[in-house]
């Protein structure tokens, strides 16, 4: 099985890394150069895309999440069959999955009927993630994914939580996406509103996918077209 990586935080970070080493198998990375956060499901259709090939299998594309998996099912690598985008630095959690690149990823990789995983590490404020233990809590994951047969149509979203230092790895949890608003707070200068709103501030519905892995649990959730 060939493997397509990517992520909106750009080919150079330490997640996609960690995602690489977590993918046993033939993979190839096909990220965005610069990073992309927040760019949602954007793609480049005015301007030609810029592809610099790093190596046999990893290239850096000037463009979106959306983009890389156009490219590389179309012209990089037209024989995939899952397409992996991660590990993102910070939660894909709730409302988060309508403007996150890493997700809008894996939707454009359904909407061309492949298998798609995205793998998101929530943050505590101030706090480093350990990459390594990401990658190995995503080699598991993703082993117990690859027993689960699901519609085409539907995708998975991952939720790996901030956990301290020597704690034990974390329970697996299937659960729903939450559906409330994060909080919607402005600091208001003048003519311009600077966005405040506080991450670990927003609704935790019990056994949301917010509230598993805020509580210290790996939220998966199963996503549909």
């Amino acid at each position: 099985m060939t493997v397509v990586l990517t992520n909106d935080d750009g080919i150079d970070a330490p997640g996609l890394a960690a995602l690489a080493q977590a993918v046993d198998g033939t993979k190839t990375i096909v990220a965005p150069a610069k990073q992309q956060s927040g760019c949602s499901h954007q793609v480049t259709m005015k301007r030609p895309i810029h592809v610099q090939q790093r190596s046999e299998r990893e290239f850096a594309v000037e463009g979106t999440p959306a983009d890389c998996v156009r490219l590389a099912l179309s012209h990089l690598c037209p024989g995939a069959s899952c397409v992996l985008a991660g590990i993102n630095s910070g939660g894909n959690l709730g409302a988060d999955i309508y403007g996150s690149g890493t997700l809008a990823a894996v939707r454009e990789a359904a909407l061309h009927g492949l298998s798609a995983i995205a793998i998101s590490h929530y943050r505590r404020p101030g706090q480093e993630i350990d990459w390594g233990l990401a990658s190995h809590w995503t080699a598991k994951i993703l082993a117990d994914l690859e027993r689960h047969t699901i519609q085409p149509g539907n995708f998975w979203n991952v939720n790996l939580p901030h956990l301290d230092p020597g704690s034990p790895d974390p329970e697996i949890v299937f659960c729903p996406l939450s559906y409330h608003p994060l909080p919607n707070h402005y600091r208001v200068e003048g003519e311009f509103f600077h966005y405040s709103g506080e991450y670990g501030s927003r609704d935790r519905t019990p056994g949301s996918d917010v509230d598993i892995c805020f509580s210290g649990r790996i939220a998966i959730t199963l996503l549909q077209l």
